[in-house]
């Protein structure tokens, strides 16, 4: 039997992305987006003003940021969550699918949920067209970077990428179902 693994691929985040997650997010307003469920959470934070080891970012919000190892596991915002995924996609788009050069610590990261959501949703539609794009013979040729992966095919960029999208994507949906129900003003 011939298959065609472009279209598997595609399909189980397409389906993912489509029918859990996009809907998810709806509505989510800024509030919800800037939470933090416990203090000290890492966070986007007006240029200058973040109290983490480093932020990175090109515009007037910058993402808090630490080399690993972490003394624990941080609790982070929504905010720092979409801006990880969009980032993420950004980056991995300017490399792949498009010529304007983009990286997690030039990107201008939104300042509401709103301009995040559309953030989002374009670099997911750059990225899954991107990806559709590759074919059954693209997702077999090498990645090129980074050096450790140079020689692992495209398909393994492209699945890890999946499994971001609906890891984070799992954890904004519960943030935002503890900012229901835990969140000042709200009824548990």
């Amino acid at each position: 039997m011939d298959i065609d693994w472009n279209a598997e691929v595609v399909d189980q985040i397409d389906a993912h992305w489509r029918d859990r997650l996009r809907p998810r997010l709806d509505g989510l307003t800024d509030d919800e987006y800037f939470w933090q469920p416990v203090p000290d959470c890492w966070t986007l934070s007006r240029r200058g003003e973040s109290s983490a080891p480093m932020s990175f970012g090109g515009g007037e919000f910058t993402m808090d940021y630490a080399e690993p190892p972490h003394e624990q596991e941080l609790v982070t915002t929504i905010a720092w969550r979409l801006a990880h995924l969009i980032g993420g996609l950004a980056s991995t788009n300017s490399k792949r699918f498009s010529s304007e050069a983009m990286g997690i610590e030039t990107f201008h990261y939104a300042g509401t949920a709103r301009e995040a959501l559309q953030q989002l949703d374009d670099e997911y539609e750059t990225w899954i067209n991107g990806v559709r794009s590759l074919g059954t013979a693209g997702l077999t040729e090498p990645q090129g970077e980074p050096p450790a992966f140079a020689h692992a095919p495209m398909a393994k960029k492209i699945l890890y990428t999946n499994v971001e999208l609906i890891h984070h994507g799992a954890e904004i949906c519960l943030l935002r179902d503890l900012y229901l129900r835990n969140s000042p003003g709200k009824s548990a």
